[in-house]
């Protein structure tokens, strides 16, 4: 299974929240925090990290806060994911090989690995921050409400 690091999972939900709430109004750093269930004081990390990336910017002031600049349609996971981690590989790193040795399956597993790289880049690159928003919005539209 791939790992996420908690890094990568927070910088995805901080994105989210702010595509979710879809408004040009800034949000505080405890607002999505609070929302997400994230140390407030590890998102402030997170969120410079996004906004060197141009994908939220920082208001300040006592209304200041967030907002997402980039149309959530257009920004994917995958570009959150290289603003906070760097390359994407869910394989083993080729340093980590001892120079000039071969073992048996190097070939069969490097070719393995380019597959899953290739398969996991798919997925991270084709969903965007709308389609997590329309996913959660029908998910949570369709519970039933049965007060009387």
């Amino acid at each position: 299974m791939v790992a996420v690091s908690k890094r990568s999972e927070y910088a995805l939900r901080a994105v989210f929240e702010l595509a979710y709430r879809g408004s040009q109004e800034p949000v505080k750093i405890q607002r999505i925090a609070e929302s997400q269930g994230i140390p407030s004081r590890f998102l402030e990390g997170i969120m410079s990290d996004l906004r060197h990336a141009g994908f939220v910017e920082s208001r300040r002031g006592s209304e200041g806060g967030y907002v997402l600049v980039m149309d959530s349609g257009e920004l994917c996971v995958a570009d959150v994911l290289r603003a906070v981690q760097g390359q994407l590989s869910v394989g083993p790193e080729s340093n980590d090989k001892i120079a000039n040795t071969y073992c048996a399956g190097d070939a069969a597993f490097s070719q393995y690995w380019q597959k899953v790289d290739n398969v996991m880049m798919n997925l991270f690159t084709e969903m965007t921050f709308a389609d997590l928003v329309k996913s959660e919005q029908v998910n949570t539209d369709a519970v039933l409400d049965f007060n009387i």
